[in-house]
């Protein structure tokens, strides 16, 4: 009963078929994000587990000695079916400190077609379903928030299986999920939905560009085969949700012992998004530190931090050197301090478990959207973002004009793609808190 959804994509056009196939960035299926100054997105690779209800924090101490690096937590929802009695800020806070990553769940109406019949369900009526997916979304932000997790955040709308016949219990589905997607995105999170791979997965890739949703950002599938592969899916192309956004729960409940503590626990493989945090480290300067708007010394002075002073930080990004490292911090305020004078693990480089500030929004070129070595036409191919895919932005910086604007995003891989082409707020401009290369 621990469901997520994720799904891959890919797709090749030439440069000049892309650019004249790509729809506007407002629309479905694609939705922009606002991701408030704070907001960084966090995404994990590897082996997770779900369980019904949150471990104890000594049983994920002891499975430290485990493969799984991720858990999957049931934050909200009205048919979660666990108490929670382990599952508070402090707990959240500490198991990231182990460097945990988690994957945040809302159990919430179920299909009116589908799931346990006891089972709260989302209305036939498409105007309530849409209103009900919206609050769905307030609900888990809401939980989310008190965890202590922050915009960025994947949140994971758990849709048990349904009847894939019905017709009207599926307009009601999809109605649900996309107020949910645009819900999310209106105010700085990010998207996802478990489903079973057969009796719901495949509706709503049938919908993958539908013009009636809004498309989520990360897919989490269950499918009791045995197989961990993030492709190969049935029914749903290796083209649809391929950048860091499919999640598989691909064994269900059994027992597993690590350090000594059993847990009843369901498998899944992950490349995903999942939760951010802030991580509390102390400034080890003996004057004010400087916190600046952007990640380097020629941004202006926001704030000062006196000696010792905790600071929280949310991920860390390159910028101007000083002293024996050019890492920058982002506080969970979204100002800056440079890494020189903070009590992270490195002095030269970046600290795990703080991820590398990103800002994932999809792609709206129908066809794939080229990726380049540099922010113009001019530079070379290197690759192709698929239409829908995630582009994981860690910057933005003026290049050659394509349509309406002449802002280039760098992705997290290094290449540059046009922001023409890519539902970011701004068909125009730049678009923050995305700083500036």
């Amino acid at each position: 009963m621990r469901r997520l959804l994720a799904v891959s994509a890919s797709c090749v056009l030439g440069p000049a078929a892309v650019l004249a196939a790509a729809p506007t960035a407002s629309a479905e299926p694609t939705t922009p994000v606002t991701y408030p100054a704070g907001a960084t997105a966090t995404r994990h690779s590897g082996l997770a587990f779900d369980t019904c209800t949150a471990p104890p924090l000594s049983s994920i101490r002891a499975w430290n000695a485990s493969p799984y690096r991720a858990v999957g937590v049931y934050v909200s929802g009205v048919n979660r079916t666990c108490s929670q009695p382990e599952l508070t800020a402090s707990w959240v806070a500490s198991v990231s400190q182990l460097r945990w990553r988690l994957l945040p769940i809302h159990k919430g109406l179920q299909p009116p077609c589908g799931a346990r019949p006891s089972d709260a369900k989302i209305s036939r009526t498409l105007s309530t379903a849409r209103s009900q997916g919206t609050a769905a979304a307030t609900q888990a932000i809401s939980a989310a928030k008190a965890l202590g997790m922050l915009p960025g955040s994947a949140l994971y709308n758990d849709i048990e299986h349904y009847d894939q016949t019905d017709t009207g219990c599926r307009n009601a589905v999809l109605t649900y999920l996309s107020a949910w997607t645009k819900e999310l995105h209106h105010v700085g999170w990010v998207s996802g939905v478990y489903m079973n791979l057969n009796l719901g997965a495949k509706q709503l890739s049938d919908a993958y560009t539908s013009t009636t949703y809004a498309r989520p950002d990360a897919l989490w599938i269950a499918r009791y085969d045995g197989l961990d592969s993030l492709k190969g899916w049935a029914n749903i192309a290796d083209s649809k949700w391929a950048r860091h956004q499919r999640v598989k729960q691909y064994r269900g409940s059994h027992d597993e012992t690590y350090g000594g503590v059993k847990l009843n626990i369901d498998n899944d493989r992950l490349d995903a998004p999942v939760a951010t945090v802030a991580y509390s480290y102390k400034v080890t300067s003996t004057t004010p530190l400087n916190a600046r708007t952007g990640p380097g010394t020629g941004y202006p002075v926001a704030s000062t931090y006196a000696p010792g002073a905790t600071l929280r930080v949310v991920c860390q990004t390159p910028g101007t050197k000083v002293g024996t490292t050019s890492v920058w911090n982002k506080l969970s305020n979204g100002r800056y301090v440079t890494d020189h004078y903070v009590s992270t693990p490195s002095s030269t480089g970046y600290s795990a478990p703080l991820p590398r500030c990103t800002y994932p929004y999809q792609a709206t070129a129908a066809g794939g959207l080229t990726e380049r070595s540099g922010p113009g036409n001019g530079y070379a191919a290197v690759g192709t973002l698929p239409n829908g895919g995630l582009a994981w932005i860690t910057c933005q910086r003026p290049g050659t004009t394509v349509g309406t604007t002449a802002v280039w995003n760098r992705l997290d891989n290094g290449h540059y793609v046009s922001d023409r082409y890519v539902a970011t707020p701004s068909s125009t401009s730049y678009s923050r808190p995305i700083p500036r290369c």
